[in-house]
């Protein structure tokens, strides 16, 4: 039986036929990391973690849009990861919601209408992760980092030649930007505790899926030192 690497969330949910069956059919092999890994931080704005940490029923009164204490715990191990790429030297980019007007309602703002009435403030970068100069952002206003936006052609600047992926909603905007990274064919690691969603059991079912399909799921404890044995930008 393939062992589960990630530990938060929903830990647990998935049931024993449903980890048989995708052990048997051979899926959820790991890939590895390449040798030019890139960051990716999407979403870690205060209108996903609450500007204090604070319960779920709490921060939806600040911001509808935030996923409460889970969102705080992960910034935490992001932190981690953001120390290290910028110690070695590799690209760090910042997907993120540019600030929504009144055209940018679409199908979203129609399913989730609180989303189109957030305060400036939400939009602001989580301070213990917030770019600093040389950092790529990258507005945009779909689900994917990389639909209608130039991160491919960042990244391919950069020379990277794998992901890792971090943020919100694990389920939403990081799940979608993973499945579009791999069919890119960049290698995709995801740091189960470095992304966060409003939902242990929609987390942790969508962990399992990407592990089995698109990624490799790990922990940031045990993506660290994988990524300590690379070399440093030249």
């Amino acid at each position: 039986m393939t062992e589960q690497t990630w530990t938060v969330g929903g830990a647990g949910v998935i049931d024993e036929m449903t980890l048989r069956h995708y052990d048997l059919a051979g899926f959820g092999k790991p890939v590895g990391l390449g040798s030019r890994p890139a960051l990716l931080i999407i979403d870690v704005q205060y209108r996903t973690v609450g500007t204090t940490p604070a319960p779920f029923e709490a921060a939806v009164e600040e911001f509808p849009t935030s996923c409460g204490e889970v969102g705080w715990k992960a910034v935490g191990h992001i932190a981690r990861l953001v120390e290290t790429f910028r110690a070695k030297g590799w690209p760090i980019l910042y997907p993120h919601v540019a600030p929504k007007k009144s055209y940018d309602a679409g199908r979203l703002g129609a399913k989730v209408p609180a989303i189109m009435d957030i305060p400036a403030k939400g939009y602001e970068f989580v301070a213990e992760v917030a770019p600093v100069e040389g950092d790529v952002l990258v507005p945009k206003r779909h689900p994917s980092a990389f639909f209608g936006t130039p991160l491919v052609s960042y990244l391919v600047e950069t020379g990277a030649d794998s992901l890792v992926v971090t943020g919100c909603t694990t389920s939403g905007c990081v799940r979608s930007s993973v499945a579009d990274a791999f069919s890119y064919n960049f290698r995709v690691s995801v740091p189960a505790d470095a992304v966060y969603d409003r939902s242990p059991v929609v987390h942790e079912v969508n962990l399992f899926d990407m592990a089995q399909k698109y990624a490799d799921v790990t922990t940031t404890d045990s993506l660290l030192p994988a990524l300590s044995e690379l070399p440093a930008r030249n």
